[in-house]
């Protein structure tokens, strides 16, 4: 039973759900660790928790503008600018 298993998920025709399912896990690991780790709404010990809800706005906006958020916010909303212009720009005819 054990080598029909294996014959059936290990072929490389599941190779690519292999990936984008260990992409998910890695994103939502990730995402989890983060919260954990710096988020100021989440707390884990028994110290911060008994400090109730905390008015601390400036680690709040700390935490909410990461590197990533101030790298994308003047750019284009586009993922292959270079494709869209081709086909959008009237005066490349």
């Amino acid at each position: 039973m054990a080598s029909s298993t294996a014959s059936k998920w290990l072929r490389p025709e599941v190779y690519p759900l292999f990936a984008a399912v260990g992409v998910a896990i890695g994103i939502c690991g990730f995402q989890l660790v983060r919260n954990l780790c710096i988020n100021p709404e989440v707390r884990v010990s028994k110290e911060t928790r008994a400090a109730g809800v905390l008015e601390n706005f400036a680690e709040g906006e700390k935490y909410t503008e990461h590197f990533l958020r101030k790298y994308v916010r003047n750019r284009a909303p586009e993922i292959m600018p270079s494709v869209n212009s081709f086909f959008t720009d009237p005066n490349r005819s």
